[in-house]
């Protein structure tokens, strides 16, 4: 399977397609102007996930639609970091962990067997709760670690995507007098956060899933990066697992609501468009848990 991006490094490439020669990215008028598509990016088919014997989510089925950003939410124990991490294969680290179904990324199902769930990352990243930039590292040597580890970049072009990254997080201004020197872990909450998304738009994915991106940072970083997702939706795809209601409806377009009912297990409750879910839910449970009755 071939999962590669027009950038991706490929050691027979031409220079310019090794990044020697770099076109900026960002702004991309023509990705940026074209219509937004309801086709989705990602297709989710029937996935159930395990932990070991434990059943975590059942025959979750939904799109994550092509430059929107999708909200899943629901109370803690639903599955939701689960179904999200089940996108591109994070849940394989923990020991035990194995899903069943199909996710469709770009016509291929993401769980095929020649798929490698390393460069699978590259094309779905993933942005975790808790800010995680490598502590010891520059500014700079964080957002450029993944295309070091491709290999085949030079000094010119990792320059060239390590600015526009941090320019695309909204990051740059505040660090360009000290990228190269500070590390990562000397920046603030809002703004490792921040880091944290340029490394991860430095490979080009082509889908960015968040895990409660907001969670351990004050009101004003979390303005930040919610305004950098509204931005990021004209060029990305973006699934948002959160328990702020608020954020959620501020800004999603579509919402997944999971649930886990007696027997602990996830499931799909109800998938729409944002404003109708808040507004006239289709399910009881829905509205009993968007208007605060539970969770």
């Amino acid at each position: 399977m071939n999962l590669t991006r027009t950038s991706a490094v490929d050691s027979n490439a031409t220079p310019a397609a090794r990044g020697e020669l770099l076109p900026a990215r960002t702004p991309d008028p023509e990705v940026m102007n074209a219509p937004v598509s309801d086709a989705p990016a990602l297709e989710v088919q029937h996935l159930s996930a395990w932990y070991g014997p434990r059943k975590a989510i059942e025959d979750v089925t939904l799109p994550i639609l092509e430059r929107h950003i999708t909200a899943i939410i629901g109370p803690s124990g639903c599955g939701k970091s689960t179904m999200i991490r089940c996108l591109n294969r994070m849940h394989e680290v923990v020991r035990g962990a194995r899903a069943e179904g199909v996710v469709t990324l770009g016509g291929h199902n993401v769980y095929d067997a020649d798929v490698d769930p390393v460069d699978l990352r590259r094309h779905i990243g993933m942005v975790f709760q808790k800010p995680n930039p490598f502590p010891t590292m520059s500014i700079f040597d964080n957002v450029v670690a993944g295309l070091r580890l491709q290999g085949g970049w030079n000094t010119r072009a990792l320059d060239e995507v390590a600015e526009r990254s941090l320019r695309q997080a909204a990051l740059f201004d505040e660090v360009k007098d000290v990228w190269k020197k500070a590390t990562g872990a000397s920046l603030s909450g809002g703004q490792q956060q921040r880091l944290c998304i340029a490394r991860t738009l430095a490979v080009e994915p082509r889908v960015i899933l968040m895990d409660e991106p907001c969670s351990a940072l004050d009101p004003i970083a979390t303005y930040r990066i919610e305004e950098l997702m509204n931005e990021l939706k004209a060029q990305y795809t973006i699934a948002i697992v959160t328990h702020n209601m608020q954020q959620a409806s501020r800004v999603s377009e579509f919402t997944a609501f999971m649930l886990a009912e007696e027997d602990r297990v996830g499931r799909l409750i109800e998938y729409g468009e944002t404003a109708t879910m808040f507004t006239n839910p289709s399910d009881r449970r829905t509205e009993d848990y968007i208007t605060g009755r539970f969770g």
